[in-house]
C-alpha cells in the first residue's frame, strides 16, 4: 500500500494548510495540454459507442435523463485511466487517507448561450433524488466528497468555468432533506443576482435553509483552466459556474471524478440512482478503489478485468 505522506503527488504541508483554508487547491496538471487536446478528439468520437456502457437505453428505469453520461470511466479505458492517475488520487488520498475509492463520474459540458449553474453545495448528495448517495460513518466530523473537476477543454470565464467561495464549506446553507421541483422548462429563463443561472432544471434556492439567504460573491474566485489541468475541492464549498457568454462558439467541457474513504457507504438502501427526470438500475455499477486497499464489505465494488471492459462489477 503506497504511504500517502511519501506518495509523489501528495499535497504538501503548505498545500494542505492551503486546502484547509480554502476547501480547494489548483489548477494543477494533470495531462499536458496538446496530449489532452489530441486524446479528447480520439476519445468524443469514441465515447459515442455507449454499447459497454452499464447505463444505456435498456438499462433504464424510466425518464429521458442525463443519467446516461454517469461513469464512463467503467467502459472506456482513457477515463479509467484518468480517475486512477496519481496525480489526482495522491492528492485525494492526501485529503480522505490512504483507502479512496471513486464512487462516480460526471460530464459537464456548457454550449454556447448556456446558463451559469447555481451556487450550492452537496453533502449526501440527496439534493435531486430525496435520497442520500454517500452516507459517512457515524463517528465522521464531515461529509461531502471530494471533486476532482478535470478540464477537457479550456475554461474561461466567458465559457463558464467554475467559481468558488473560499472557505465556505464549514456551514451547509441547504438542506437536502429538502424536495427541489424539477422544471426544465425554466432552464436558461432565470436571473439570479443579476446572472443567467439554473441547475440541471432545478432551482437550488429550494433547498435554502434561509429563505433569504444569497450567496456573498464578492469574494468568489473564478478557476480559470487550461486543457488537461484539474482542481480539487469539497463537495460542501458554495461553488458555481458562470454562464456561456457565446462570445466562442466552442463547448466547455469538465470532467467530474468524485472520491471517499472506503468507510462511506455508497448507494445505500437501493438500486437505482434517481435524478434529473429519470433513474437508471445499479445492477452493473460498482465503486473503484484507486488508493489503498476496501476493508469494508457494505459497498459495490468494480475490478479491472481482462475482457476489454475496463471495470466489472465484482
Amino acid at each position: 500500500m503506497t504511504d500517502v505522506a511519501h506518495a509523489q503527488f501528495a499535497l504538501s504541508t503548505e498545500e494542505q494548510q492551503t486546502f484547509r483554508n480554502q476547501g480547494f487547491i489548483g489548477p494543477f496538471t494533470v495531462l499536458d495540454e496538446q496530449e489532452m487536446v489530441a486524446r479528447w478528439r480520439n476519445e468524443r468520437l469514441v465515447l459515442m459507442d455507449r454499447s459497454n456502457a452499464i447505463y444505456t437505453e435498456e438499462w433504464a428505469v424510466s425518464g429521458n435523463t442525463n443519467i446516461s453520461n454517469y461513469d464512463r470511466h467503467m467502459d472506456n479505458d482513457f477515463l479509467a485511466d484518468l480517475i486512477t492517475n496519481p496525480r489526482i488520487t495522491d492528492r485525494a488520498a492526501s485529503v480522505l487517507g490512504p483507502d479512496v475509492l471513486c464512487w462516480r463520474t460526471e460530464f459537464f459540458p456548457k454550449y454556447p448561450g448556456d446558463e451559469g449553474t447555481d451556487w450550492h453545495q452537496a453533502d449526501t448528495f440527496a439534493n435531486a433524488s430525496g435520497k442520500p448517495q454517500i452516507v459517512w460513518p457515524e463517528d465522521a466530523s464531515f461529509g461531502g466528497t471530494i471533486t476532482v473537476w478535470v478540464a477537457f477543454t479550456e475554461a474561461t470565464v466567458d465559457n463558464g468555468c467554475l467559481q468558488f467561495i473560499p472557505g465556505s464549506y464549514h456551514t451547509m446553507n441547504y438542506d437536502e432533506t429538502k424536495v427541489m421541483e424539477y422544471t426544465p422548462d425554466r432552464i436558461n429563463k432565470e436571473l439570479k443576482q443579476g446572472v443567467r443561472r439554473g441547475f440541471f432544471g432545478y432551482d437550488y434556492r429550494q433547498l435554502q435553509i434561509d429563505p433569504d439567504f444569497e450567496p456573498d460573491e464578492s469574494g468568489a474566485v473564478p478557476m480559470v483552466m487550461r486543457p488537461g489541468q484539474a482542481v480539487m475541492f469539497w463537495s460542501t464549498l458554495m461553488h458555481a459556474s458562470h454562464p456561456h457568454s457565446a462570445k466562442t462558439d466552442a463547448m466547455r467541457l469538465g470532467f467530474a471524478i468524485r472520491f471517499v474513504p472506503t468507510s462511506v457507504h455508497v448507494y445505500p438502501d437501493t438500486d437505482v440512482v434517481e435524478e434529473y427526470g429519470g433513474q437508471v438500475s445499479l445492477e452493473r455499477y460498482g465503486a473503484v478503489v484507486v488508493s489503498g486497499e476496501n476493508r469494508y464489505a457494505h459497498n459495490r465494488i468494480a475490478t479491472h478485468t481482462t475482457t476489454g471492459h475496463p471495470f466489472r462489477r465484482a
